[in-house]
């Protein structure tokens, strides 16, 4: 038998990132590709402060994610056409689920 699952049981995908300074950041993983060029994820900030929720820009953080020694790696996307390649793969894979403005 198919196991129904409750809609309240929702577990997300939560990723902690460092930037070079040691700060941490929290982020919830919307979504997932993998194309010729590489694997990316398309995130969005959990803040602690609900505040600090309502005044974020709401756009998406895309990562590229590498491996090093067995371990994965999350890299920003320094490539204009490749970050423009990828980000447009995402918003038209989540625009059906979610709000999103396309400036």
């Amino acid at each position: 038998m198919d196991e129904i699952k409750n809609k309240d049981d929702y577990n997300p995908d939560i990723v902690t990132l460092s930037d070079d300074d040691g700060k941490e950041y929290t982020f919830e993983v919307l979504d997932a590709i993998e194309t010729d060029m590489g694997r990316y994820l398309a995130m969005l900030p959990i803040y602690d402060n609900p505040q600090d929720q309502l005044n974020d820009s709401g756009e998406l953080v895309i990562v590229k994610v590498g491996e090093e020694d067995g371990d994965e790696y999350y890299y920003e996307i320094e490539d204009d056409d490749e970050y423009e390649t990828v980000a447009d793969a995402f918003v038209e894979r989540l625009e059906d689920f979610f709000e999103i403005d396309n400036q």
